[in-house]
């Protein structure tokens, strides 16, 4: 007869076979996230320039940002214009359209197609270069209002004062994903609250921001986090569309992160940017979280 297997060697066995199936993911953690992180933060204190022996420096990199880079401060007020502009308005605009979708016709699924549509092709480089042409001083956009009467030649994407706005509202236009989680949101919410606020009178609006509202409050807050930080690394729009420019109007920060370790063999450099792209990503992470409770619901603290 054979001997039974022992709960030790069988445990064993279990263990080797979730290891086995955990590897490539450790691997691939290790490979391409943590050491190219740890390497960043080492070359952030170093001068890199790709072909030679990383140098070290000190917090000279980040010294240099603060009272000698013009365009990094430049760049950062961009993005900070970018991100706090496009991303409530694309959440408004994601809500709205959710709203229109909450009741579920014979067509519903097909719009919802259509309306996340631009979420996935949004960020590719053959949508901005239409984009590009679009907003160009012949583009499309011109040309419609010529065809109703308004005389218009601007480059849109060529003022300093306008092209960044062009992108905001590029930006806007992509709000499908924010879209889908709102509806998943609005179908959590019990039907019965609805019932009750219309016996007492109450109407569409009141209700809203009585019931919809408060109750959405955890998928807002989830979208915000997920937009902001989509936000600070846009990049796509700003290198395709309009280069940065004009003037920097429209350099967004990881354009210029890019720009000073790709362009200008700058690596150090460009490392010490990313890590402060890093903290303050987190830092705005943070501050999200620590107001959280403050305005979002959270019904196990109800009950």
């Amino acid at each position: 007869m054979k001997k039974p297997v022992s709960i030790r060697k069988f445990l064993n066995r279990e263990n080797v076979a979730g290891y086995v199936f955990i590897l490539p993911f450790i691997i691939g953690f290790l490979a391409f996230m943590f050491f190219p992180l740890v390497t960043s933060l080492f070359l952030s204190f170093t001068k890199y320039n790709i072909l030679s022996t990383p140098i070290f420096i000190g917090l000279d990199n980040f010294k240099r940002m603060f009272t000698q880079d013009s365009v990094f401060v430049q760049s950062l007020g961009v993005t900070f214009l970018y991100a706090f502009v496009s991303v409530p308005l694309r959440l408004v605009m994601a809500l709205a359209i959710a709203l229109l979708f909450q009741r579920t016709t014979r067509a519903t699924s097909v719009y919802r197609a259509v309306f996340y549509l631009p979420s996935i092709m949004g960020g590719s480089i053959a949508v901005a270069i239409l984009w590009r042409q679009m907003f160009a001083s012949d583009g499309t956009f011109n040309s419609i209002l010529n065809a109703v009467g308004i005389p218009c030649h601007v480059s849109w994407l060529g003022d300093a004062n306008t092209a960044i706005w062009i992108l905001i509202l590029m930006a806007v236009w992509q709000f499908g994903s924010a879209m889908l989680i709102f509806i998943a949101g609005l179908k959590q919410i019990p039907v019965s609250l609805y019932e009750a606020a219309t016996v007492d009178g109450s109407g569409k609006v009141r209700q809203f921001f009585k019931i919809t509202l408060p109750m959405l409050t955890p998928v807002i807050f989830f979208n915000l986090i997920q937009q902001i930080i989509q936000g600070f690394m846009a990049f796509t729009q700003s290198y395709i569309v309009t280069q940065g420019g004009p003037m920097n109007s429209t350099l967004f920060y990881a354009v210029y992160m890019y720009q000073r370790a790709f362009k200008f063999y700058e690596m150090g450099y460009g490392s010490a940017l990313a890590w402060l792209l890093l903290i303050l990503v987190g830092i705005v992470t943070l501050i999200l979280f620590k107001t959280s409770d403050k305005w979002v619901y959270r019904a196990s603290e109800e009950g």
